[in-house]
């Protein structure tokens, strides 16, 4: 910042008069003079002044208008700062850079009439300090000449979010014409963080929360043509109070005064350092992330996750056909390109809308292996984030003790098992946003906006995946019910405003959920439970162990304990146990630790599921699961999964004692007590290491996928298949290869095929299943897929077939190159009659056209 013309005298200057201005070559000058006549007036009035225009890199002739009048005036100052960085930083150059008793800020273009001054003065003297604001929305206002209809109703609409987000209770925050005392205007802009339009907001907010006066006070105003805002710049002013209402609250109600100005000095360094570690820390959880798909990233035509199974190729199908429902106005609850002619109930399914909508830009003009790898990669950065974001806000002090529970969070070992295959299990970054707005309503303060938020968390939560959100409410019913009866007293006063606020979020959510949720449940392909066999909870010794992936793992131990790689959903290893188990009776005396510790053992517990079957015995006890396990909605859940509770439970357990250790610092020990106090802190930070070091995730390992068959890529099956009529890849797609939505989702999705891997309903108890109920034809050619032998094929196999063929409405049968495609190839020739027409790179049978 930099001064030129003449500086007033500093000693007893009564009003500073402070003009941000941005190319106003052609107001400016009018409006200096304006001011100074209005001063001159009255010098008792107003005593000494001085009068500040802040150039904001203006590239017209702003500056020597400002230099030429400055040389006239000796109170009249000039501050540059160099480029252009906005209001919010100029008002803070030019308050900072003032001296005055009481400081007014008006616009370049004097919308308000100088002469406006006395009304706010008289306020200002009336409440004894504080600030007194201009308003247009107060009832005696007056506005002498109206801005266009869009832009009045944009700024009643931006004023009524800045109630509702920031300063309640004040009609009118933008005015620029404003009168402050002077002390507390340098205070609050010294603490100040925005730069653009949102400064007025961020000023007021700290008045309010330093308990001091602010009082609206009616104006005329005129709008004046050239003005600098635009209609966009609401949406950034929106912006802006988003980055505010993020920022942690100053401790206490303020510091009020002179003395103000050094503590927020201190507070702004103090601030700076959290902000830089914010930004280090989101970028090692974003490195990390890649990190672990760096094979994905380094060749996105052909790299699949090696683990993923028939996932990845369900995944990227999924964020297909929801871009093609969107852009051709279609359903997006429902399809018939897999499963046809039946369909699939896309709602009953973890499509996760709440991203492949958004996202449909990306999928169209990059593809959907573009989406998946970018939904994973910046997904689980967000999560991590989130967790961080939470933890910092809510229980520790330190950042990097906040970062490493949210590191275990969100890269915990069952977190690393569904990173390869499900990412509505692992993009968890709304599942903090709720907690913590659920926290905001046992503290009682704005009840129905708290509520109306977490109904709209919610709400996207759903679409991104219902059962995570379920088990989060688990979790967290867990805890609340355990801190209750560690402190009773603050239970009961966060229970009245907890229940009006989750009564106002169902207000909220369930009419925007009630069609989707209607359409789940009622509509076609819909299901009523997912059968998944027994087995599906963890052994107790899966606590125990590494997971397959983890640093000190063993791929064939872990593999003996799980259902399969992507379903490892406990695997903590015993070193991070202990050291949970330690914690625990370390910082006992404290309530969250308790509750924290109770959720994770019961949520351990619950995920052994209806039976736990003790090792290395033959003692099978009755597990808690049970009484869940055949209750709506927990019917479906893979049990062995609300082991990811126990996740964020030790995340925050590691968070408490790493700040605990390093802000034992010991003041005022010397000799032998601080050398023990350093030996003490040394040995948990080993201990940390040790139960971390070896669940570390290594990076995801991926194969080559095959090739679709050019039949298929450059469009070739088009002569073959007519209206209504359907691709047959040979086996059908089921669960267990699900290669042809790959061939769909890479070519545009210009085919329907029956079979598929999804959930749907199989009998007439519509019981969930895995894939299409199987036919006689599917279950032949899958038998020979994988057995490699030819069966004897009749005349009832070739009428069965043709059966099959006709309700699939099969255009043409597709044989691509797969292993032991030699005796799939005779199998058909038996089956469909014919030898068959080798075209792009694939065998094919055309069939008659169906009728």
């Amino acid at each position: 910042m930099a001064d030129v013309a003449n500086p007033s005298d500093e000693a007893g200057v009564d009003l500073s008069v402070v003009i941000p201005a941005y190319n106003e070559e052609r107001r400016l000058r009018p409006t200096l003079d304006a001011i100074r006549a209005h001063l001159r007036e009255d010098p008792d009035r107003w005593g000494t002044w001085e009068l500040i225009v802040v150039d904001d890199g203006s590239t017209d002739g702003t500056a020597a208008v400002a230099a030429e009048a400055a040389a006239g005036e000796p109170r009249v100052r000039v501050v540059t700062g160099g480029g252009n960085h906005g209001k919010g930083h100029a008002l803070r150059q030019g308050v900072l850079a003032s001296t005055g008793r009481r400081v007014l800020l008006t616009d370049a273009d004097l919308a308000t009439p100088i002469d406006e001054l006395d009304r706010l003065d008289k306020q200002l003297t009336a409440d004894g300090g504080g600030a007194a604001i201009g308003s247009r929305a107060h009832p005696d206002a007056r506005i002498e000449v109206r801005q266009l209809a869009l832009r009045e109703w944009l700024g009643r609409l931006g004023n009524r979010l800045i109630r509702l987000v920031a300063v309640d209770g004040i009609a009118d925050t933008q005015c620029g014409f404003k009168l402050f005392d002077g002390e507390r205007a340098r205070a609050a802009f010294a603490g100040s963080r925005l730069d653009g339009w949102g400064i007025d907001v961020e000023i007021l907010r700290f008045f309010r929360r330093s308990g001091w006066p602010v009082t609206e006070v009616p104006v005329r105003w005129a709008h004046q043509p050239g003005s600098k805002v635009r209609p966009l710049d609401y949406g950034r002013v929106l912006l802006e109070l988003a980055r505010l209402r993020a920022a942690r609250p100053a401790p206490g109600s303020g510091p009020a005064g002179a003395a103000a100005l050094p503590y927020l000095r201190r507070r702004t360094g103090l601030i700076y350092l959290r902000r830089r570690t914010d930004l280090i820390v989101g970028a090692l959880f974003l490195l990390a992330s890649f990190f672990l798909y760096k094979g994905l990233w380094a060749d996105l035509d052909h790299a699949y996750l090696a683990d993923a199974g028939s996932d990845q190729n369900q995944w990227e199908w999924f964020f297909r056909v929801t871009a093609d429902n969107v852009i051709h106005l279609r359903n997006p609850l429902f399809t018939t390109l897999q499963n046809f002619p039946d369909g699939v109930n896309l709602m009953a399914n973890t499509v996760m809308l709440g991203l492949s909508v958004p996202l449909t830009p990306v999928t169209l003009a990059f593809g959907p292996t573009v989406t998946w790898a970018l939904v994973l990669t910046l997904g689980l950065a967000a999560t991590a984030l989130a967790w961080y974001w939470l933890f910092a806000r809510r229980l520790v002090r330190g950042r990097w003790a906040a970062a490493l529970g949210a590191a275990l969070a969100a890269f915990a070992p069952p977190m690393m098992s569904h990173a390869n295959a499900h990412p509505n299990f692992l993009v968890l970054f709304m599942i903090p946003v709720i907690i913590d707005r659920a926290l905001r309503l046992c503290e009682g303060r704005r009840v129905v906006r708290d509520g109306v938020l977490l109904g709209l968390f919610a709400t996207y939560q759903i679409f991104l995946g219902e059962e995570p959100l379920l088990l989060a409410v688990m979790g967290t019913l867990l805890f609340a019910l355990s801190y209750a009866a560690v402190d009773r007293e603050r239970a009961r006063a966060a229970a009245r405003p907890l229940l009006r606020g989750l009564g106002w979020a169902l207000l909220v959510c369930l009419p925007l959920v009630a069609v989707p949720l209607y359409w789940q449940f009622f509509g076609p392909q819909s299901y009523h439970s997912v059968l998944h066999g027994d087995g599906a909870g963890n052994s107790p010794l899966a606590f125990l162990e590494y997971s397959g992936r983890a640093l000190f793992g063993d791929e064939a131990t872990a593999d003996r304990l799980a259902m399969n790689r992507t379903e490892q959903n406990a695997f903590y290893g015993w070193p991070l146990i202990a050291l949970a188990f330690g914690i625990g009776l370390w910082l006992w005396r404290l309530a969250v630790v308790r509750a924290l510790a109770f959720t994770a053992v019961a949520a351990a517990l619950l995920s052994l599921g209806p039976k736990i079957r003790i090792p290395l015995t033959d003692v099978v006890l009755t597990g808690p699961w049970r009484i869940l396990a055949h209750q709506p909605l927990f019917e479906s859940v893979i049990e062995s999964r609300v082991a990811m509770i126990c996740a964020p439970a030790l995340g925050a357990l590691v968070a408490l004692a790493a700040d605990r250790r390093a802000e034992e610092r010991g003041p005022g020990l010397g000799g032998a007590a601080l050398e023990q106090r350093r030996r003490l802190r040394l040995v948990a930070y080993a201990a940390l290491a040790a139960a971390l070091l070896p669940i570390v995730p290594t990076p995801l390992p991926v194969r080559e996928r095959p090739d679709v068959p050019a039949f298929i890529a450059d469009g070739t099956y088009r002569r073959y298949v007519g209206e209504g009529e359907t691709v047959v890849p040979v086996p059908v797609p089921d669960p267990g290869n699900a290669e042809a939505l790959h061939w769909q989702s890479a070519s545009g999705l210009g085919f329907s095929v029956p079979g598929g891997y999804f959930n749907g309903p199989w009998g007439e108890e519509r019981m969930g299943i895995y894939g299409a109920p199987a036919r006689y034809t599917s279950n032949l050619l899958r038998g020979v897929r994988y057995s490699g032998q030819v069966p004897v094929i009749d005349a009832k196999w070739r009428a069965q077939a043709r059966y099959d063929l006709a309700f699939w409405k099969a255009g043409v049968v597709v044989l691509g190159p797969q292993p032991n495609d030699a005796a799939l190839y005779e199998t058909l020739e038996k089956l469909l009659g014919g030898p068959g027409k080798r075209v792009g790179g694939a065998w094919i049978w055309d069939l008659p056209p169906t009728g």
